[in-house]
């Protein structure tokens, strides 16, 4: 269960340090029985981290709750619901989606989707048919804006059909939340109330995974169960010993010795779960000028350079991409590589992630459980929000070059470091040891979109041998955002916006979820903008993925025919 191998290579020396470090504070044993001394002397640091540190008992929290979670499956389908919903964002959509990739549908099951986007089109497509849907409104602090519209709209069409929307509604939140008071009063099906120090990218294997889980017919007990082995693994004082930690000081070795790109190497069955890797890593390392970096879902001809350690995991027989593995190897990457004996010990896996990535936090001496500039692109939102309520308009930023109808506008520190050049130059400005990172606002992976923007990534690691990281907005929001903007300034930002070719309005607000969308969109190139970033706005006329062929090839070209 807890199998694990370490190829260190160059990074050995770094490694011995974090190792010793770990073992002479006797960290497993700290972090188990929850001393908040081992990771501050600061008081109000001891503080934040005491009310974040719910996760290491969430299975014995769940564990009494399991003949509920079996019933209220049970009932979801008894009333013959076709599809399940759930409506959510960041710790509350991931963990779900890698659950239901990795261990499917049950048979007799309804089927099971997330919607985490506000883009029109993928929220008309999730809820298009509300009549036979039930509806999962997932939100740790209940006041976050996706999932509120989301539900606002979900419960517009069930009005339609003629349906009591609080029928179909289950409400996950923590206590005391706008959403548990909405879902007490006005009688949701069902409500569970998750433990308020369970921080929401920790959540995995409390309500807001299981609920799901239970849902989708899995089998809570072989899951449960591995994740059980897994912590007793990780209690372990010895770090050759114990796979969380193993993990963790292997990340931090990597961050403190310049090799702050993690990249996953994953079989195709656990696409899904880079994207829960990179929300727990990035969200909690990712502050104060450092952090880790995690690389998912590169293929191709992406290279790695010396900026790169590698966690490869097999799932029983299957292992990553050969050339992925090979070219690493090649290139003398450290690679530490994780075995997972079937699927059900995803819920081991989630344990190690998490107990790891704490450990890199304490590391690196920052506060894994926080997110400070995670508010920054909420208020700019806001901001634009309140602008549009005012004036009927956002402001969209001015362009510094338009080409065949797309709109280029860039950052100051990427104008300041283009040095006079114009705005098709802009991957100018991306070298090793940076990172790219393409931010897409619009719909998720189904869409005619997708294959020409993973083209677009891959085009801009083979030309410049950068690590790239790819996300939908408003997704990446809460997830790798707070790296973006609270990391090393080592990212290279390209964030991508269309006119949507339709709309839907919000119920209850003056603005639609384009607007919503395009807010975020703007909001967030703003607070990149104001934290010195490198970032580049492109928007399209129309929602054309040839048109996106095309710039991508402009800007890519026009600097593969530059000198370096």
């Amino acid at each position: 269960m807890s199998a694990f191998t370490l190829d260190l290579g160059p990074l050995a020396a770094s490694f011995d340090k974090t190792r010793s470090r770990l073992e002479q504070i006797r960290f497993a044993d700290a972090l188990w029985s929850r001393r908040l001394d081992v990771w501050s002397s600061d008081a109000a640091v001891q503080q934040k981290v005491g009310t974040r540190l719910g996760w290491l008992g969430a299975l014995d929290f769940v564990k009494p709750h399991l003949p509920r979670l079996r019933a209220v499956a049970d009932l979801v389908s008894r009333e013959g619901a076709r599809d399940i919903v759930l409506l959510g964002m960041g710790g509350s959509s991931l963990a779900p989606e890698v659950l239901r990739q990795v261990l499917g549908i049950a048979e007799g099951r309804p089927n099971f989707r997330m919607l985490d986007s506000v883009d029109p089109e993928a929220v008309a497509d999730a809820i298009g048919n509300a009549s036979t849907s039930w509806f999962i409104f997932a939100s740790k602090s209940g006041s976050t804006i996706e999932p509120n519209v989301m539900a606002a709209e979900a419960q517009r069409r069930l009005r339609e059909a003629g349906i009591e929307w609080n029928t179909r509604f289950i409400a996950i939140t923590d206590e005391g939340t706008l959403l548990h008071r909405r879902a007490v009063d006005e009688r949701m099906r069902e409500v569970f109330i998750n433990p308020s120090d369970v921080g929401g990218r920790y959540s995995a294997l409390s309500f807001f995974g299981l609920v799901p889980a239970a849902l989708m017919g899995a089998d809570l007990d072989r899951l449960l169960a591995s994740a059980h082995d897994m912590e007793d693994a990780c209690r372990r004082p010895s770090v050759q010993d114990n796979p969380g930690l193993a993990l963790g000081a292997f990340m931090a070795a990597g961050a403190l010795s310049g090799r702050d790109k993690v990249t996953l190497l994953v079989p195709s069955h656990l696409e899904s779960f880079g994207l829960w890797v990179e929300q727990l890593v990035a969200e909690s390392t990712g502050k104060h000028g450092r952090g880790v970096v995690p690389i998912a879902g590169e293929t191709g001809e992406a290279g790695f350079g010396s900026d790169r350690v590698a966690v490869a995991v097999r799932l029983a027989n299957e292992g990553p991409a050969a050339a992925r593995l090979d070219a690493a190897r090649a290139a003398g990457v450290p690679m530490l590589t994780l075995e997972m004996p079937d699927v059900s010990s995803i819920g081991a896996e989630f344990l190690r992630w998490e107990v790891g990535t704490a450990t890199a936090g304490l590391l690196l001496d920052i506060n894994p459980f926080d997110e400070p500039n995670v508010q920054q692109a909420k208020d700019a939102t806001r901001a634009l929000l309140d602008e549009f309520k005012q004036r009927g308009r956002l402001p969209i930023p001015e362009a510094h070059a338009i080409i065949d109808g797309v709109r280029l506008t860039m950052s100051e520190a990427a104008q300041q470091a283009l040095d006079g050049d114009a705005a098709d130059m802009f991957l100018r400005v991306l070298h090793p040891p940076d990172y790219f990172a393409l931010l897409a606002y619009l719909p998720a992976a189904r869409s005619s979109f997708h294959q020409p923007l993973h083209a677009c990534r891959m085009a801009v690691a083979a030309e410049t041998g950068c690590a790239t990281m790819f996300g939908y907005g408003p997704r990446y929001l809460h997830s790798t955002g707070q790296l973006h903007k609270g990391g090393a300034n080592n990212g290279v930002f390209m964030v991508v916006t269309a006119e949507p070719d339709e709309d839907l309005p919000i119920p209850g607000e003056p603005f639609s979820f384009a607007v919503l969308e395009m807010a975020q969109a703007i909001g967030d190139f703003q607070s990149l903008d104001r934290t010195n970033r490198r970032a580049l706005h492109v928007h399209l006329p129309r929602r054309d993925p040839a048109l996106l062929r095309q710039i991508t090839r402009t800007l890519i070209g026009r600097v593969a025919r530059q000198p370096r």
